[in-house]
Formats: C-alpha cells, structure tokens, sequence
C-alpha cells in the first residue's frame, strides 16, 4: 500500500514573467524620479506605485505555490473495504484549507476497475468529505486512453460493472462483451454444464472479426471468459471457424489490473511490492530518464511520443495500515537455496531488487503527508 510523492518543477514561467514586468516598471519610476522636479518634497502614489504593489502580491503567491504532490493509493491507505482509516480523515485536515479545497495536488490511484471514473470520485467525496473531481481518479484501465491505435479496432471486452462504458470512456469505439460473443457462439461456452445448448445451433459466418482483447479487470465468470478469450486468440479473432493452427504473433490482449494482491475488510496473508512501490520507484527512473533524453529517442513506439511529465521526481511511501507489516516476514526475501526473490511483476519489466525498496516507511498516511510537508518546509 504506498503513496507517491511527486515533486513538480516551480512555475518559473510566470514568476519571471512577472518579475519582468515589475523590473521594468521600477526602472520607469527610476527615470520619472530623476527627470522630474518634486514639488514640496512630497509627491502622491502614481500607476507605477499601485502596479508595483499588485505584482508584489502576485510574486508573492505564485513562488508559494506548492511544486509538490501525492499519488495516494486507496485501498489499505485510504480506506479498508467501505471504512475511511482514521488517519485519512486527519490526513486531509492537513491537506484542506479553511474553505474545503487542497492546499497540494492530490491524485488518487486504484487497481479497480468495475466502477466508472465519475462514480468513484462520487464515492471518495462520501467517503473524504470533500469534492473530489473525476479527473483526480486514475483507475487500473485509465492508461489505455493512451492506446489510440487500438481504439477504433473491434475488440473484445471482460470484466465486471460497467465495461462498456469503461471502454468506450477510455476512447475503445467498436467493443463486444463476453456475454453477446457467448450468444452469438453459444457452443464455445462448454464448462458450465447448466449452459451449454440442448440442441445444436446453426453456425454463423456474420459475425464481424475481432482485433483485439480488452482485460479491464476480474471477470464474474472466470471459466466463461478464460474459454472464449482463448477460442478468439486461437482463431484469430473468427471463433466461428476452424483452427489448423495457432496463429502467431497472436491477436493483441491490453490488459489492466494483473495485480489479485490487496486487503479490504478480509485479512489477506501478503501484499505484492512488485505493484504499488515497483510502479512508483519505476515511474521515478522514467522520470529520471527523460529529463536527459527525449522521448521519441527512446525507441519503444507512439507511447513513448506523449508530451514530457511535468513531474521531476516520484518518491514512494510504503504505509502499514494496509497489508504490509515491518513485523511479518517480507515476501521479497529470497527462498532458501535462491540469490534472488521470485519476481512476480509483468514479464515486459524486468526485475531490479532497488525497484521494490520503498524510499519511506511509515505508520500510516496522515504520518507520510507529515513527512512530506516536513521536506518541503510546508505548516501543517
């Protein structure tokens, strides 16, 4: 269970903008000073003393700008199940101002995916006390957006709640949900016996191609979608025909969520650091590389070509109020008789032990907002 601290560049653009401007209208002062004769020692506030004043106010708020944030999970750090931890409630007291709106950027990120981005933001601000936008709720699926290329293909979706509407949200135009494939092919669908057909359909040759596998989390029916997941990738996308062979490369499968590790109300015996602190330490070295390196000269495709994170740095914050205890033994550890531990992250990254160490540990998350606003010399 971790929070991320993410450290922003300061907005240096407006600051010297504004510094500009107030450098320029001293000198004018300067100049009407020692051109012009003063009457009576005295002189009354001129345009040049009141925009110097306004711009000192604006200096002063914009260089106290927060160029800080927090990725904070939610599940074992926000909340267990249905009940808001304690010292989430105290976190953001800290977090708030006296009018109820974040004093830093908060983003709140989930491996769920059965819900849509507008009613989880409904439910934090139940849960929170305060309006949380939409847009400050990554789910596990919300990187797909980036995955234009397959948005217009025909694809395939499993999962549970809303997929659809997931889908379609996350810019997918043209899906097919296991249910209406299990219709049109009901004969694919052989391991609940209470469902297969009495009789034997009619084949159907009018059933569009499928291009692609949307995984947007843990289906309902496991044997259902695993069954019909592997007819499409072994007819390349033409359940309705036979196979003489296994196609390869096969049909592309996007899949979100690969992490079954976390703890609601039910006690779960381990946590995966290969997901949440893995995933934070890892976005820090992309961070970290494209600060020397541009994007599109990494070579790994039109992904890689989205515009450079603002971001500088990601710190990653392990808390102990979700599974991970300092107590319990650690599911790092090597095995006996093994130099390294298993790795169980996706088989694309491939495994560095710095990447699973946390770079804090702490009580809980009220205790991390504490520790960052000590860092960056913020009141709490």
């Amino acid at each position: 269970m971790n929070v991320g601290f993410v450290v922003f560049p300061p907005p240096f653009g407006p600051i010297r903008l504004w510094t500009c401007l107030y450098e320029q209208l001293l000198r004018v002062e300067c100049k009407e000073r020692s051109g012009r004769r003063e009457e009576n020692g005295h002189r009354g506030p001129n345009l040049c003393h009141v925009l110097q004043w306004y711009l000192l106010i604006i200096l002063s708020t914009l260089e106290s700008l927060p160029t800080f944030g927090f990725l904070l999970d939610i599940d074992g750090v926000l909340v267990r199940g249905h009940r808001v931890i304690p010292a989430a409630l105290d976190a953001f007291r800290r977090l708030l101002n006296a009018q109820g709106q974040l004093r830093v950027p908060v983003v709140f990120v989930t491996n769920a995916g059965n819900i849509l981005q507008d009613s989880k933001a409904q439910e934090l601000s139940a849960l929170l006390g305060f309006k949380v936008e939409p847009d400050q709720v990554i789910l596990s699926h919300s990187p797909m957006k980036l995955f234009s290329q397959y948005h217009g293909k025909r694809m395939l979706v499993s999962g549970q709640g809303p997929v659809v509407q997931n889908a379609r949200a996350l810019g997918f135009k043209n899906v097919v949900t296991v249910d209406e494939l299990r219709v049109a092919f009901p004969v694919l669908d052989m391991v609940d016996l209470q469902r297969r057909p009495k009789t034997t359909p009619l084949p159907r040759n009018d059933f569009p191609a499928i291009e692609g596998v949307l995984l947007l989390g843990e289906p309902v029916r496991w044997e259902t979608s695993l069954q019909l997941i592997m007819d499409v990738l072994l007819s390349n996308g033409n359940p309705g025909t036979g196979v003489a062979t296994a196609p390869y490369p096969h049909l592309p499968v996007l899949a979100s969520n690969m992490d079954l590790l976390w703890m609601a109300e039910a006690k779960m015996p381990s946590d995966n650091p290969m997901s949440d602190v893995y995933g934070a330490n890892l976005f820090h070295r992309y961070l970290q590389m494209t600060q020397h390196e541009r994007a599109k000269e990494l070579g790994a495709g039109e992904l890689w070509k989205q515009q450079p994170s603002a971001a500088q740095s990601c710190a990653s914050i392990l808390v102990c109020t979700g599974v991970y205890s300092p107590e319990a033994p650690g599911s790092t550890q090597p095995a006996q008789g093994e130099d390294e531990p298993p790795f169980h992250g996706h088989r694309d990254f491939s495994f560095s032990p710095g990447l699973i160490e946390a770079s804090h540990i702490v009580n809980d998350v009220d205790e991390a907002v504490r520790l960052v606003f000590r860092k960056e010399g913020w009141a709490s």
